[in-house]
């Protein structure tokens, strides 16, 4: 299952990079910063919308908004394709469904086994004590 994102749905804003570089740095503004509205985008299904919604993001806002921001190159269009990237493999996470987990027990030599240990290790505790005689 692929989802195509229109361009409209996103916004790009091309700030000045932070850290060093010298001269091109602060006088180009090569990083870039896209929004993607997840909470509100038409393009995306659903359970999909949910799952992305429900991860524990840092980049996703309170309103829903997804922010990434790309600075790792000296070009505004690497930078570009590097957030555009990242963006992409964001949504690919909320693809795939949680394999739903099974609960199982222990079985019953397993739980024997733990209490034949507990009653182990109890009498050579017990026999570390120092006994008082009468």
């Amino acid at each position: 299952m692929s989802i195509a994102i229109p361009e409209d749905e996103l916004v790009e804003r091309f700030v000045r990079a932070s850290g060093a570089g010298g001269q091109n740095v602060n006088k180009v503004a090569t990083a870039v910063e896209l929004r993607f509205d997840v909470a509100g985008s038409p393009s995306l299904p659903e359970p999909v919308r949910a799952r992305l919604l429900a991860r524990r993001d840092r980049r996703v806002t309170a309103d829903g908004v997804l922010v990434i921001q790309a600075q790792r190159f000296r070009t505004q269009e690497r930078n570009r394709e590097d957030a555009r990237e990242r963006l992409q493999a964001f949504i690919e996470s909320g693809l795939h469904a949680p394999k739903q987990r099974i609960a199982t027990k222990p079985s019953r030599g397993a739980k024997e086994r733990r209490l034949g240990e507990k009653r182990q290790r109890s009498t050579i505790k017990q026999s570390r004590t120092r006994r008082e005689w009468d």
